[in-house]
């Protein structure tokens, strides 16, 4: 039995408590708010901009996830989807796709603060 996994809706890790123990498979959101906001069709959306944009530079390059939001949403409003634009990055490394470094090296995506960029995992 794992002791953790990630979320389903943000990717942040999910460790494994006592008052799980009958229920651990079933366990699938960190929090009632993630359980509400599953991912939809714009979420799918950040995603494949990020594999598309990562896919488009050299290897080993980075994008900030901002330019991801800016490609999925107009104008100013993908200064209000950057933390959509983060759980889609998250949901990513979960699924083995990509990274998340800061200053070069690779970091744990539930515990990243301040900025962060994405590359193609080696």
């Amino acid at each position: 039995m794992p002791l953790s996994k990630p979320c389903q809706t943000c990717g942040r890790e999910i460790v494994w408590r006592r008052k799980w123990a009958d229920c651990w498979d079933e366990v699938r959101h960190c929090s009632t708010a993630c359980r509400r906001n599953k991912p939809g069709r714009t979420d799918t959306r950040l995603e494949q901009a990020i594999l598309e944009l990562l896919e488009a530079r050299a290897t080993r390059a980075t994008i900030c996830p901002s330019e991801a939001a800016r490609a999925v949403f107009p104008d100013e409003a993908w200064r209000t989807e950057m933390e959509r634009t983060r759980r889609a990055a998250r949901r990513l490394v979960a699924q083995g796709r990509i990274e998340i470094v800061q200053k070069g090296r690779m970091v744990d995506p539930s515990r990243a603060k301040g900025p962060i960029r994405l590359r193609l995992k080696s």
